[in-house]
């Protein structure tokens, strides 16, 4: 399978903190997709990931926010990290010490 890198990227929010997202476009869907990409978009700080949003095989999408996991309505590579970015900034006003 030829996947297509759409994206590989990593930014630096902070000494601390950084995110990393990666993102393809498949030949086909996953088996547990219903949509033609893989992507895994992580924050980590203090060399803990806080949030990953990812969709391995056998598990479609879904997002870890601090150890929980729930569910991911995937609707575009666009939308994705717009959300992405809004649980990041989100999670720092949250945790503003970190």
């Amino acid at each position: 399978m030829n996947a297509a890198l759409l994206l590989h990227t990593r930014i630096a929010y902070s000494e601390h903190s950084f995110a990393e997202l990666a993102l393809w476009r498949l030949p086909r869907r996953l088996p547990s997709s219903a949509h033609p990409y893989k992507y895994r978009l992580a924050y980590v700080v203090r060399a803990v990931c806080v949030i990953r949003y990812d969709n391995e095989a056998g598990k479609g999408d879904h997002v870890h926010l601090e150890g929980q996991e729930s569910s991911y309505a995937f609707g575009s590579p666009k939308r994705l990290i717009s959300d992405f970015q809004d649980q990041i900034e989100r999670w720092n006003r949250e945790n503003p010490d970190t």
